[in-house]
């Protein structure tokens, strides 16, 4: 938690009042601070567009006594929720609750920047005490609860990646925060900030008026009720724009009786929900890379009129019986044919032989198989695997064989405790209290794909594809501690298009920018990805995916370009990078270059003679499972 430090003056903080601009921003802020329970306010936005001065702006609005406190991005779970106060068990006071941040944000403002980055473990914690306004905590021979209600503010640069669905839809509103771009705006801000900071005093006095009134006026709002027709109209919004799960209602419900109640009313309206509908339902209906974040007005609307007078089911005609007759009967043949024995397996299949070779048709599924071999990364199929390492979640601990790599200090406190429960004389810490701390976290992966954007490969229409791929991998790295990097050679040399991530906006611009033609520096475009992958090796595991014909036409001077494609590939190999090829050599007479690539680095081979987005996309999903 960062603060003042003991016995300094506290830091002056901007009137919430005198923010410029940023209506729907403070607007959240203020909805969240009348009825807490609606779950915490996350701001999505560029860097330096006010966000963190208006969470502080926040804290201080809702009176003297209200706390801010702010969660480090590398805070541990026991700083979080709070723990065994280990000086009291060192000393003989016995097993005592030390408060956390939770505690410390009681009664005001809980703000952590960067939440896309925090822990999702963390994050889990923050919204379902955000959401409850109360932390129990069960550890350590410790059993505290203690009231934890605070507006939680958590803020968020897109292109740094995305915050996983699961989590975001637990967020109770969003915005999206842009700088103004009205040039009189933008300049009004700065002479309010640069007034401020020459005379914090002054400007605070100076705007004392209309700051006391904006807290009068939020201290003595209470939620408007809503009645029968309301929450069948909320309802109704929520599945007309396609929301999932009950959440989406209830918050919406939340915030509409929030904002009535600001604007003075008793009573919700259909006007207050739909007035609120953009920063409950924005962040809950995205579903595709290609869709901007946030509600278009005109889908509001349309929805808005359908949720207040749904049209009436169409009348069912015999036809519509007869056919529903044929679908029972089509339903009955397939269960029978689910019932069938299985067939023989394949020729060669299961008894040794080597696997024919894999050639997907237009529009079908690519099925890569899992990784196997000596490189083979065990569990691939299925979720993300935990490891254990010397970071991520605490899980355990243990009595350490050796020196410990991670010392356990509440566990390392509790034993030296219990022992001079019996041993009061004893030294305050032994060598046999130390416990070793026992992490894991997640193992990601980082996709790199090397793509032959030359002319041989047909490029606009595989660079499609590619994108189409790319930008379709990225949901599942939402929920996957995945990112996905792009290199693209074709002409005198290779480029990385885009550096590892896991954000949509930033992957939507760079490959806006994917050109294509010229020769084949195939060696040039092996050995750029193979150092990207290199890079991140230490917190992901890399899987370098090749997508070419196979066919090297340049290279520096001097250097044969099959050569240097040779030299490239055997690098990847004496490296141990996993590695695929997927061979897209097209035409009556192949040559089998791509093979012999994927035999250089010691890569499985892929024949995908017909390259489409959804093909390529699926059968890439299939790696990283």
């Amino acid at each position: 938690m960062s603060g003042p430090e003991e016995g300094a003056a506290p830091r002056p903080v901007f009137p919430f009042a005198a923010v410029v601009g940023m209506d729907d921003l403070k607007h959240a802020l203020q909805l969240a601070s009348i009825d807490p329970a609606i779950g915490g306010v996350l701001l999505r936005g560029q860097k330096g567009a006010a966000k963190s001065t208006l969470a502080r702006a926040m804290a201080d609005l809702l009176g003297d006594a209200a706390p801010f406190a702010e969660l480090p991005l590398g805070a541990t779970e026991d700083r979080l929720v709070g723990s065994l106060d280990l000086a009291a068990a060192l000393t003989g006071g016995g097993r005592r609750f030390e408060p956390g941040v939770l505690a410390a944000a009681h009664g005001g403002v809980l703000y952590v920047d960067e939440v896309n980055l925090l822990a999702d473990h963390l994050v889990d914690v923050l919204l379902d005490v955000a959401v409850s306004g109360v932390n129990r905590v069960e550890r350590e021979g410790i059993s505290h609860s203690h009231p934890a209600r605070f507006v939680l503010v958590g803020s968020m640069n897109p292109e740094e990646g995305e915050l996983r669905p699961q989590l975001l839809d637990r967020f109770g509103l969003a915005v999206e925060v842009l700088a103004p771009v009205d040039p009189e705006l933008r300049a009004e801000a700065v002479r309010r900030r640069l007034a401020f900071d020459a005379d914090p005093v002054g400007f605070r006095a100076e705007w004392a008026g209309e700051q006391a009134a904006l807290a009068e006026r939020l201290a003595t709002t209470r939620p408007a009720t809503l009645d029968d027709a309301i929450y069948t109209y909320i309802s109704r919004l929520c599945v007309e724009l396609g929301a999932e799960g009950l959440r989406a209602d209830l918050v919406l419900a939340r915030a509409a009786a929030a904002h009535a109640g600001w604007d003075g009313r008793t009573e919700v309206t259909t006007d207050d929900v739909v007035a609120v509908a953009p920063m409950v339902l924005g962040h809950r209906r995205r579903r595709d890379p290609f869709e901007d974040p946030g509600l278009d007005q005109d889908d509001l609307d349309r929805a808005a009129e359908n949720a207040q007078d749904p049209p009436p089911p169409p009348p069912r005609s015999d036809n519509d019986r007869d056919l529903d007759t044929e679908s029972d009967l089509d339903r009955d043949a397939d269960d029978a044919d689910d019932e069938s024995p299985a067939g023989e397996p394949e020729s060669g299949a299961g008894n040794g032989a080597a696997p024919a070779p894999r050639t997907a048709a237009a529009g079908a599924p690519l099925d890569l198989g899992p990784l196997s071999g000596p490189r083979g990364r065990p569990g691939s199929q299925g979720r993300r695997a935990e490891a254990t390492g010397p970071s991520g979640r605490l899980v355990r601990d243990r009595v350490p064989e050796g020196a410990p790599s991670s010392v356990a200090v509440r566990a390392t406190g509790t034993a030296a405790a219990v022992r001079r429960a019996t041993d009061p004389d004893g030294a305050a810490l032994d060598a046999g209290d130390v416990r070793e701390a026992v992490r894991t976290q997640k193992v990601g992966t980082l996709l790199v794909l090397c793509v032959d954007a030359s002319a041989s490969m047909n490029a606009p229409q595989r660079m499609e594809a590619v994108k189409g791929a790319v930008l379709g991998l990225l949901l599942d790295a939402y929920q996957r501690r995945d990112r996905v990097a792009l290199v693209t050679f074709g002409g005198d040399g290779a480029q990385v298009l885009l550096r590892p991530t896991g954000s949509v906006e930033v992957a939507r611009r760079r490959l806006d920018a994917l050109a294509s033609g010229g020769a084949t520096p195939l060696g040039a475009g092996i050995d750029e990805a193979r150092r990207l992958a290199l890079a991140n090796r230490t917190d992901l595991t890399p899987l370098l995916v090749v997508l070419s014909d196979g066919r090297a036409t340049a290279a520096p001077d001097g250097i044969d370009p099959d050569d240097a494609a040779r030299r490239a590939a055997e690098q990847v190999r004496r490296d141990g990078l996993d590695a695929v090829v997927i061979d897209a050599e097209t035409g009556p007479v192949t040559l089998g270059r791509a093979e012999t690539l994927a035999d250089w680095m010691a890569a499985r081979h892929v024949h995908l003679p017909t390259l489409e987005a959804d093909t390529l996309r699926s059968g890439l999903d299939t790696l990283l499972r």
